[in-house]
């Protein structure tokens, strides 16, 4: 047999690796792999390092989406590497993304939203880091290296085609094929043996890990980070999907008689908890409502000045002649802002994936507008922006409002961020109300102060010193002009004489995204301590402004979104003995229990906070009179009763129970 007459040398080291049955693979392995380390890295998100099964788990997740490329011919197998390469490497980058801002990974709920994406425009640009780069540095390297070769294979048939020759002599002896059954036994044969290694390296730490720590992980309605934990990203996404299937193929889930009793007995309790009658009910019979849910409006620079000026002068007076609760906290999740509109019209807790706005909204639901239009109340709801994002077409026509003022309802004479600024939007929002008879509900979303809070120059009034330039200073800016539009709007409400005879609420909806601790602790001019970050990570301001200003003053009970509409329905004199409802009355004189979405509570003594891994002892119990981390123990009991709510809620909600709790009435 002859051979290649230059069979040395690095060109053919590389010629016979490329024939190599696995080498590719092998390569294509590691690098998602190392991108796998890389998002990783970027997270910050593992509570405690298990060990290297993380990294058996991420492996053999890997070789579990892979496995196929060996029934393909070499080229073939060459070609779908590569575009796994590229699939893999966006969902990373796209999971990495949606972290920096959500907190969270990307879920199929979130895909089925995903026509929202394009609007995000600057938010998500801003998210973007030059690091990032890395993740996709071997397919820029690829694309050059094939273009390379491209061009090199052109020139050399060129050159032949002009009869100059090849550019060296060769001599082949080629060995004989194997037959085509034996090579597609070897093909079959390697892709179920990579199937058979990839499932063992996934399912057996993650059955470990469910064995001992994780016990009872896929059970729950855990936090998303909690499965990341134990599965890796790819494992997350593949019990996503089977999530998903088993919830939307295989029908509504089934509910034992003992469940049903387990879930009507709490809600029971729940409304002996919440149904009082005492001086405040009913004593502000017929009054209009407008509530103002505003845009990543946080409770932590309330009342507070920056190179001596205040950064909401409007919202610090009108705290004079209003009830202020200083530890409200939102109880959102994946759906954020649609999560805190849901929570405060039902008094159910948002779902752990997903938004209940796109994933039910064909569910039945005690929400507020629906109970005030059933009590003679003309409602609406006002968006100065699309009125399919969230699905709130949909939605809010479940919802039974009346009215739907969306962007086209709107003249864009003063854009800002992602649209009308909320110093029109409010302006606008009272001449529609105007058309509207008494008594009336009127809900108002804010948009002003939306991630990345970049405002027009022509519009920033606060001087933000040392933040200046920086998101953080940003964010304070445009708290600032949203403080201003509230300042208006009570003008505005005074000068269309409605002021004296509307309950006012206004409340922030989510967090803003900046997780970094610096620039709050330079801000606040202190060292925080892991407790004082979860609550300002999670607290947002309520104000409540009365008709006749009674009641005013600053109140330091926790208190949650969901305590939203069973309040005011307490005012107004509409009892709610015959809704589903969690939240608190705050106006019942009971102490309060306030879950979030997470899994982390309080009852305004202690606060609690889970750990990724969901185990309870792992989690970190505070008191809050010291402010010093407690026995883990003390926080035992309200663990078990964060957890019964949260799962509770979600059955009503995914098994759309209260329909079928109703009938058994």
């Amino acid at each position: 047999m002859l051979s290649h007459t230059r069979d040395r040398g690095p060109r053919a080291l590389l010629t016979r690796l490329y024939r190599t049955h696995f080498f590719a693979y092998i390569v294509f392995l590691f690098l998602i792999f190392y991108k796998l380390v890389l998002l990783h890295n970027n997270l910050h998100a593992r509570y405690i390092d298990m060990s290297r099964l993380d990294d058996v788990i991420a492996i053999g997740s890997v070789m579990l989406i892979s496995f196929w490329v060996f029934w393909l011919p070499r080229r073939g197998r060459l070609v779908a590497l590569w575009g796994l390469d590229v699939v893999l490497t966006f969902l990373i980058f796209a999971d990495l993304i949606y972290y920096r801002y959500f907190g969270d990974f990307i879920t199929i709920p979130v895909l089925l939203q995903a026509g929202q994406v394009g609007e995000l425009g600057d938010s998500i640009r801003s998210l973007i880091h030059i690091s990032d780069l890395w993740l996709c540095a071997d397919l820029l390297l690829g694309l050059i290296v094939v273009i390379f070769f491209g061009i090199r294979r052109w020139l050399l048939r060129h050159t032949q085609r002009n009869h100059l020759g090849p550019l060296y002599p060769q001599t082949y002896s080629y060995p004989e094929k194997p037959s085509w059954g034996r090579v597609a036994i070897r093909r079959f044969a390697s892709g179920v043996m990579i199937f058979i290694i990839g499932f063992a390296m996934t399912l057996g730490p993650i059955r470990h890990y469910t064995k001992t720590w994780a016990a009872g992980l896929f059970e729950g309605g855990w936090w998303n980070i909690s499965l990341y934990n134990v599965t890796g990203l790819l494992g997350f996404h593949y019990y996503d999907v089977y999530r998903y299937a088993k919830e939307h193929l295989g029908g509504k889930p089934e509910l034992s008689a003992e469940d049903q009793q387990e879930i009507q007995r709490w809600f029971d309790q729940a409304k002996s908890r919440r149904v009082v009658q005492n001086e405040t009910f009913g004593a502000y019979r017929d009054s209009n409502i407008i509530v103002v849910q505003a845009e990543a409006f946080m409770n932590f620079m309330i009342g507070k000045k920056i190179g001596g000026q205040e950064i909401t002068p409007n919202f610090n007076r009108l705290m004079q002649e209003s009830m202020y609760y200083s530890n409200f906290y939102h109880q959102t999740g994946q759906g954020r802002t649609s999560d805190a509109d849901f929570s405060s019209q039902s008094s159910l807790h948002p779902l752990p994936t997903g938004s209940v706005f796109v994933r039910f909204p064909d569910h039945e639901y005690d929400v507020l507008p629906s109970i005030l239009k059933e009590n003679g109340y003309e409602t609406g709801a006002f968006h100065a922006y699309e009125s399919s994002f969230w699905n709130r077409l949909n939605m809010y026509k479940a919802m039974n409002y009346d009215h739907f003022y969306s962007k086209s309802d709107y003249k864009m004479d003063e854009a800002i961020g992602w649209s009308l600024g909320d110093k029109s939007f409010f302006r606008q929002s009272l001449e529609l109300m105007s058309t509207e008879k008494q008594p009336s509900y009127s809900f108002l979303i804010t948009l002003s102060s939306h991630h990345p809070y970049t405002l027009p120059a022509n519009v920033q009034e606060l001087d933000t010193g040392e933040f200046k330039g920086t998101i953080f200073g940003d964010y304070l800016q445009s708290v600032h002009y949203v403080d201003a539009a509230v300042g208006e709007l009570v003008e505005g409400m005074k000068q269309q004489g409605i002021w004296d005879n509307t309950i006012l609420v206004f409340y922030g909806d989510h967090d803003n995204s900046i997780q970094d601790k610096e620039p709050y602790e330079q801000f606040l001019g202190k060292s925080l301590t892991s407790l004082d970050m979860s609550q300002i990570m999670n607290q947002v301001p309520l104000l409540i402004h009365l008709p006749d200003g009674q009641h005013a003053g600053i109140f330091d009970e926790p208190a949650g979104q969901l305590d939203m509409a069973p309040s005011l329905l307490h005012l107004l004199g509409i009892s709610t003995e015959s809704y589903y409802m969690m939240g608190n009355n705050l106006f019942s004189g009971q102490e309060r229990f306030v879950v979030l979405r997470s899994g982390a509570f309080t009852d305004g003594k202690l606060y609690y906070v889970p750990s990724p891994d969901s185990r309870f002892d792992n989690g970190s119990c505070y008191d809050l009179t010291t402010r010093k981390l407690a026995d883990v123990e003390k926080c035992k009991i309200p663990y078990e009763e964060a957890n019964k709510r949260l799962s509770i809620s979600d059955r009503v909600i995914t098994g759309d129970l209260i329909k079928l709790l109703r009938t058994k009435e």
